[in-house]
């Protein structure tokens, strides 16, 4: 019986404990990022944020130079915002298009955060009062019966914080305690109530119901109000339109009445919840900024984003004095953060290199809008930069560069590619965005199906099958041809 040996080589990839800590860090969102490193920072007494070090005289500038700095990260200016002086409201239950109420009433005030009291503090203003809170106290004032208002505070907690109601009136009939013995009148009766409380409209089951709820508040003298009762109960979706001229001829009224009246409707609040809506606004802070010099497209990150994190010196001199368990404790934090902070430098330099080629890539998208973006898969990047594919697709999650055109998450600018005539390619979102405008464009007597569509865009040198366009136009939430028909 003979035995022998075998050999063979192989190759592993041992993932150390810092190996592991970098990859985390560089799947982190901004807002995460910032969590993870402060509670690292808690308990590691040799690492410190740049505003919780305390300045020493005599140590003046070693946080700055022990503090991680991220690459290439040039000042940007103050991007300018283009806040849209409408807000834009969809009736579920008509049309796909947003009505404009341009006069709407649910504008917010200003928090006033900056200002300061006359003895130079910050004020401390009180807990903002909410929506449930504030009908409640117009409930308690109001003449409703006991078993009334055990019903409006189950049809008040049941409301968003729009101020609509979530769930059907069967669903709030169910949630009543046997005992009151109520009927789906009772529910609906005390409901309609509610709608008049401040602000008016609260309790409505949609956007119809809760315009027409506001506009009976008004006094029947009121110019045009019977003309726009019509329009909300029968024509919200000609309103959405903008389509006067039919919308007059539907009511056989003249275009100015019909006119009016429509103002009468956008002065109206659709969200009447909103103005006392005490969820905290949340605001996407880019990670990367790509502007336009010299007539090449440049990539920095935004300063304002990378984590101010750095070596709290005090503690770092007091290494050198420790002895035993203490002196070797000490330093193995030191190493720790050490290692924390060029987790940190590489995550930045990977983000830049990958926003840098992603931007290399997408130049005509910049420049010339949706229609011209190119198709663009993960592999294309990792090749380029030299990283894993898995890298790439860490990096632009919840990662996001402002453009002149908008602030994007990076992953907006990865699609298939679908075959053209001269043996190319195009993107997914560009053959959505030419989608888009032969919609916009058609005959809304005769809108255009999924083969015709497809044959347009076949014309245009895009081999496009029809279940692709009828994918595409889902997507969109296009409806379909017979649903634009009968719309228009």
């Amino acid at each position: 019986m003979k035995t022998g040996l075998q050999f063979r080589l192989h190759q592993q990839l041992a993932l150390t404990p810092q190996l592991q800590q970098a990859i985390r860090l560089l799947q982190l969102s901004q807002l995460e990022l910032e969590a993870e490193l402060r509670q690292i920072a808690e308990s590691n007494p040799l690492l410190e944020f740049a505003e919780d070090a305390e300045p020493d005289p005599d140590d003046e500038g070693e946080f700055a130079e022990a503090n991680y700095t991220a690459p290439t990260a040039a000042a940007e200016p103050a991007v300018d915002s283009d806040p849209s002086d409408a807000t834009e409201w969809s009736d579920s239950g008509s049309s796909e298009q947003p009505i404009d109420f341009s006069s709407s009433g649910s504008s917010s005030s200003s928090s006033g955060n900056s200002s300061r009291d006359d003895d130079g503090l910050e004020p401390q203003n009180a807990a903002p009062e909410t929506l449930q809170e504030h009908l409640m106290w117009q409930l308690n004032l109001s003449s409703f019966d006991a078993r009334e208002k055990a019903i409006a505070t189950v049809l008040i907690d049941a409301l968003n914080s729009d101020g609509y109601l979530t769930d059907s009136l069967d669903a709030m009939l169910a949630a009543l305690p046997p005992r009151l013995d109520a009927t789906l009148d009772d529910v609906d009766a005390v409901r309609r109530r509610l709608q008049g409380f401040d602000p008016t409209g609260v309790a409505s089951l949609d956007l119809r119901d809760c315009l027409r709820a506001q506009l009976e508040q008004f006094d029947p003298a009121t110019p045009q109000r019977e003309l726009a009762l019509s329009i909300v109960n029968d024509e919200l979706d000609l309103l959405a339109r903008n389509d006067i001229a039919r919308l007059a001829r539907r009511l056989r009224a003249s275009e100015d009445e019909t006119a009016a009246a429509a103002l009468l409707i956008r002065s109206l609040d659709p969200r009447p919840g909103a103005a006392l809506d005490t969820t905290p606004v949340e605001y996407i802070a880019p990670d990367v900024y790509a502007r336009k010099l010299n007539g090449y497209w440049q990539v920095s990150l935004n300063p304002d984003s990378q984590p101010k994190l750095g070596l709290n010196q005090h503690y770092c001199s007091l290494i050198a004095q420790a002895r035993g368990n203490d002196a070797s404790w000490m330093r193995g934090q030191l190493q720790e953060a050490r290692w924390l902070l060029k987790s940190l430098e590489s995550r930045a330099e990977t983000l830049i290199k990958v926003a840098d080629a992603i931007v290399r890539r997408q130049s005509a998208f910049l420049d010339y809008g949706p229609e011209a973006m190119h198709p663009l898969v993960l592999r294309e990047v990792a090749e380029e930069v030299g990283m894993h594919e898995s890298t790439i697709s860490r990096v632009t999650t919840r990662k996001y560069i402002h453009t002149p055109r908008g602030t994007f998450e990076l992953k907006h600018f990865f699609s298939s590619g679908v075959s053209t005539e001269d043996g190319g390619s195009a993107s997914a979102t560009a053959i959505q965005a030419m989608l888009r405008k032969l919609v916009d464009a058609e005959d809304p007597r005769k809108p255009l199906s999924d083969q015709s569509l497809a044959e347009e865009l076949n014309g245009k040198g895009i081999q496009v099958a029809r279940r692709t366009v009828a994918k595409y136009r889902e997507a969109l939430r296009i409806p379909s041809s017979n649903e634009r028909q009968r719309a228009g």
